[in-house]
């Protein structure tokens, strides 16, 4: 209400404005990540002391938390033109630029292949096979997710189509022969290895002679379901951990929320997970600003473990649990 009154730009947007200071105690963790709104808010409270030189040290700290969060909302997807368009999967042979649907002899479903615009037979690339989210997903703000491998985004945004091979994996039932929209297995069992198994041929599937991926840049990526895949499929074994140049885990992480239905949700197994990791890096974001609630656990958690990773946080800028960012 105060800086309602004293009219400061930016700091409250609308009279029904609700304030998160939860992110209070940890302004430096947002400063790391976000010099321009660190500026600003050393502006905005510049403005506040010039009110009141007697200002408490405990109500500038307030003032300056609170315009960190707000300078760095998250915007909505929605509005926002999309820079990139993916193209959409089509039948035929995989030819540079197109995506196509390739079916797994042993499975029976299909996994999506991307071979980029600048795809070339005497070459090798990266790869990044990419896990989908949970299907029948629906938010308030529009965001949706169908569990299915078309549905992939993440590896053409992070590629914009050149220069890397992008494979989008489905997750399998429990007898490994048809896609599981939701989680992997089946209730209640929720049985990993046929996803591994299958996440492993498409492994080698990218790196066939006629594709040209390259095994010593393999990059696995995943959104919300497929972020806790990237550590509960990606590192089930020694084997297929020691796979992976790189992760992009996306909106959720494996060990921070134990209430999952799957059996290994517990933290003393997703420890085990953990440390198969060694040095391979992480890129770990989440929907929101830099001071988020979702990221700052996922961080402490991390801290708790005790494993030091290369781990590296960002937020994705938007409010949306979308892979489309």
């Amino acid at each position: 209400a105060w800086a309602k009154e004293a009219n400061l730009p930016g700091v409250i947007a609308s009279s029904s404005a609700k304030i998160r200071i939860s992110s209070a105690p940890y302004p430096q963790l947002a400063f790391e990540r976000a010099p321009r709104a660190e500026t600003a808010c050393r502006s905005w409270s510049s403005i506040v002391r010039s009110f009141n030189s007697d200002i408490s040290g405990g109500l500038y700290s307030l003032i300056l938390s609170l315009a960190l969060t707000l300078d760095g909302a998250p915007a909505d997807l929605r509005t926002v033109e999309p820079d990139l368009k993916i193209p959409p999967v089509t039948a035929g042979d995989p030819s540079p630029g197109k995506r196509v649907a390739v079916t797994d002899p042993e499975s029976g479903v299909d996994l999506v292949i991307y071979l980029p615009r600048d795809w070339t037979p005497d070459r090798s690339y990266p790869v990044i096979l990419e896990l989908p989210g949970n299907g029948g997903f629906r938010s308030r703000h529009g965001d949706t997710c169908n569990g299915r491998p078309e549905g992939c985004k993440l590896g053409y945004g992070v590629s914009a189509g050149k220069g890397v091979i992008w494979v989008a994996v489905p997750f399998l039932n429990g007898s490994g022969d048809a896609i599981a929209i939701t989680w992997w297995g089946d209730k209640p069992d929720y049985a990993p290895r046929p996803s591994v198994e299958l996440l492993k041929r498409a492994a080698d599937l990218a790196c066939a002679e006629r594709y040209g991926g390259d095994p010593r840049r393999m990059f696995l990526a995943g959104f919300s379901r497929g972020a806790i895949a990237c550590n509960v499929i990606g590192m089930h074994d020694e084997d297929i951990a020691s796979r992976w140049a790189g992760m992009i885990v996306y909106s959720h992480y494996d060990g921070v929320r134990t209430g999952w239905p799957y059996p290994g949700a517990d933290r003393e197994s997703a420890l085990r997970r953990l440390e198969r990791l060694g040095d391979t890096p992480q890129f770990i974001c989440h929907e929101g600003s830099a001071g988020s609630p979702p990221l700052l656990q996922t961080r402490r958690y991390l801290a708790a473990t005790g494993i030091e990773g290369a781990f590296s946080f960002e937020p994705t800028g938007f409010l949306n649990h979308n892979d489309a960012w």
